[in-house]
């Protein structure tokens, strides 16, 4: 069933809702696992973050993000064919990018730490690995 056009193209529910899914599924456990888990004493020399996360506001970031870059895929990649690994590396490279700007620079500009550089390491490496694997999966979810 098609939702939209996105570049002479039509979009389908279920291929929006994998890409929402393509985020989502290794989005929070290795969101999880970083943070809290791996580098968690890391984090907790930063000083910069609660003792106590409050797990559903993570969570529920993460959906509005994986709606809106699922969403997006198909339209601003709209001649992408059935191609997953370029065209999904060269997405992944964007929103690494732009969610590096305001994840990993802003927070840093912001916010006392204990370290900037730990943090902006850290920060870089998680983002990085993130967008990494995500980027191609949306691209497969948006396969035509």
């Amino acid at each position: 069933m098609a939702i939209t056009e996105a570049g002479g193209g039509v979009v389908s529910r279920s291929n929006f809702w994998l890409g929402v899914a393509a985020y989502l599924v290794p989005t929070f456990p290795i969101a999880y696992v970083w943070h809290l888990v791996l580098f968690a004493p890391a984090y907790d020399a930063l000083d910069i973050y609660r003792p106590d996360p409050i797990i559903p506001f993570g969570f529920a970031s993460m959906v509005i993000q994986g709606v809106i870059f699922s969403w997006a895929y198909p339209r601003l990649l709209p001649g992408r064919g059935s191609a997953i690994f370029k065209p999904g590396l060269s997405y992944g490279f964007a929103l690494a990018a732009l969610s590096w700007s305001f994840t990993t620079l802003a927070v840093a500009a912001k916010n006392m730490m204990s370290s900037v550089p730990t943090y902006m390491l850290l920060e870089t490496g998680f983002t990085v690995l993130q967008f990494a694997i995500v980027g191609p999966l949306i691209a497969l979810a948006h396969r035509r």
